[in-house]
């Protein structure tokens, strides 16, 4: 537990180089900002939130109860770039005439070397449209929207965290606490619709338990059976799914 909590703090600082300046920062602030409020937001509270994240006990009872893929969030606590940005204009503050301006752009250029581009990061991608999601979750969204209700679908997986960002008329059996292991919340579509031979029959059986008016499908896994057979219709393909409609479910089109 102890070295992923050292991971994630890594991690969450990049190259190193932000923080140093955050504690040289730190440092500054302790010696010279004479403020009781000021000393309190941009020099306490830092330190009492780093020594809360590393402190055993500490980690103990939060990483037990939130985990890992949340635990990290608490440095988002930390007011890294306002305390940075406030001791820079604090000094520039004293600064008079030229002096004050080769401050200021020596300042930025460090503080922009000491980072990297996100746009070169193979986490980041351009992205396909407005609402920065798959174009094909706008599509789908689309087509099975229906004028003055919400309407029920099951989608695959990697759709699952986009579908209510883009809709609120579009709704799911389940959602994106089954995709998180640790939280230990289970869905039989969501596992059905994750095998990798996906079986018709138990698909379109769950479904119609959860009055699912739409199934998508990602023909690019087997599929044994056929949806036909279980009083369903091919609505539309988007890219390489298929959106099936339960003929036995009142959709009022």
């Amino acid at each position: 537990m102890w070295n992923i909590v050292i991971e994630l703090f890594r991690n969450y600082m990049g190259t190193g180089l932000i923080l140093t300046w955050f504690l040289i920062c730190l440092v500054y602030l302790f010696l010279k900002e004479k403020d009781k409020g000021r000393r309190v937001l941009f020099l306490y509270a830092p330190l009492v939130l780093t020594v809360l994240f590393f402190n055993p006990l500490f980690v103990r009872v939060i990483y037990g109860i939130i985990g890992e893929e949340i635990y990290y969030r608490i440095l988002w606590l930390l007011p890294v770039t306002i305390v940075i940005a406030y001791t820079i204009i604090k000094i520039y503050a004293q600064l008079d005439g030229k002096k004050a301006y080769v401050f200021l752009g020596l300042a930025a250029l460090v503080i922009m070397v000491s980072g990297g581009c996100i746009y070169f990061n193979p986490a980041f991608e351009r992205a396909e449209n407005a609402y920065h999601m798959p174009q094909e979750v706008v599509d789908i969204c689309d087509a099975i929207e229906v004028e003055g209700r919400e309407v029920m679908a099951a989608f695959p997986e990697e759709m699952i965290v986009y579908v209510r960002q883009y809709s609120a008329k579009v709704c799911m059996p389940y959602g994106r606490e089954v995709l998180v292991e640790s939280w230990g919340i289970g869905h039989d579509l969501h596992d059905a619709m994750g095998a990798d031979v996906l079986n018709a029959e138990t698909i379109s059986g769950l479904a119609k338990e959860s009055q699912c008016h739409y199934v998508i499908i990602d023909t690019a896994k087997s599929l044994d059976g056929s949806f036909e057979d279980y009083d369903y219709v091919e609505l539309t393909r988007v890219g390489k799914y298929v959106v099936y409609q339960d003929t036995t479910i009142y959709i009022g089109l």
